[in-house]
């Protein structure tokens, strides 16, 4: 881990992406410690102010600090990634790793059923279930599911077939290894095989898809608040902050959607600088090395 880890921060891309990565991560879980202001507090007298002292990066319609909702925002967009990817890598690993260890009629059902989950996009998904159940929260018994954890519990389930499919496919290569037939000679089991030996060597193509799938992530919530089924306002997030902007593309107020469209596209850039510097770091393929040859 540690070679690999020296290997990614050696290559530009990867250095950049985490740095930017790890930047946004910072201001995320420090927002009530960096954000200069209240990102709820109204300021009528101050509305549509241009970035300068006191609000470095200009007001809002309602005279908010958009330095401060853009320091807030970062957190429901990184929740919605992370969590999101943690929940699809779980139960895509799962079923892609058993699939291809059971194989026979268990195989089928569960990537097939992978199959027809991805045969529609999931920002199509995402746009038709939360339209159809709600924005606001959901009860389930004593219990209240507030909007975001809707947002990240579908988009954990929509990235359940990528993960699956990935997974699958590096467990069937590994079954057919020939240390894991030798295992089966020395008596082990298939869940023993299957959590010691095969899962362990198919999950860096996993990792980098995880990785890629974070800033997609990003995206699905940034969209979702933009069209008004994601964070209820007047929480911050990126997407609110540009369908707030939209009125002023024309009007001379640059500063109410340029921020909020380069916070968005930095930490997307900087998510896929990392997975494809992961890709190849991870790549077994790519891996060279030298060999000694004793007469």
């Amino acid at each position: 881990m540690s070679a690999a880890l020296r290997s990614l921060l050696r290559r530009p891309a990867g250095a950049a992406g985490a740095a930017i990565v790890a930047a946004v991560a910072l201001v995320a879980l420090a927002a009530p410690l960096l954000a200069p202001h209240d990102p709820l507090a109204l300021d009528l007298a101050r509305k549509l102010r241009p970035p300068g002292p006191g609000h470095w990066l200009g007001t809002d319609q309602t005279g908010r600090d958009v330095l401060s909702r853009l320091i807030w925002g970062a957190r429901p967009s990184l929740a919605v990634g992370l969590l999101a990817v943690v929940i699809g890598t779980l139960g895509g690993v799962t079923l892609g790793v058993t699939a291809a260890m059971a194989r026979g009629w268990w195989e089928a059902v569960a990537m097939r059923g992978m199959d027809a989950l991805a045969s529609i996009p999931l920002l199509i998904w995402a746009i038709a279930i939360v339209g159809i159940i709600g924005v606001g929260p959901v009860p389930l018994g004593p219990f209240q599911l507030p909007n975001e954890s809707k947002i990240v519990l579908l988009v954990g389930v929509l990235y359940m077939p990528p993960l699956a499919r990935v997974a699958h496919g590096g467990a069937l290569l590994e079954a057919r290894a020939d240390y894991v037939q030798a295992r089966r000679l020395q008596g082990a089991g298939t869940l023993p095989i299957m959590l010691g030996d095969v899962l362990p060597n198919c999950l860096s193509p996993v990792v980098v898809q995880a990785t890629l799938l974070i800033a997609v992530g990003i995206v699905v919530e940034a969209s979702l608040s933009f069209v008004g089924l994601g964070v209820e306002p007047p929480a911050p997030s990126w997407g609110g902050m540009l369908a707030d902007a939209r009125r002023y593309i024309f009007s001379g107020e640059w500063w109410t959607y340029l921020f909020p469209g380069l916070a968005i596209s930095i930490t997307v850039i900087g998510f896929n600088l990392l997975g494809d510097a992961l890709r190849d770091t991870l790549d077994p393929r790519k891996a060279s090395g030298t060999v000694r040859v004793v007469a």
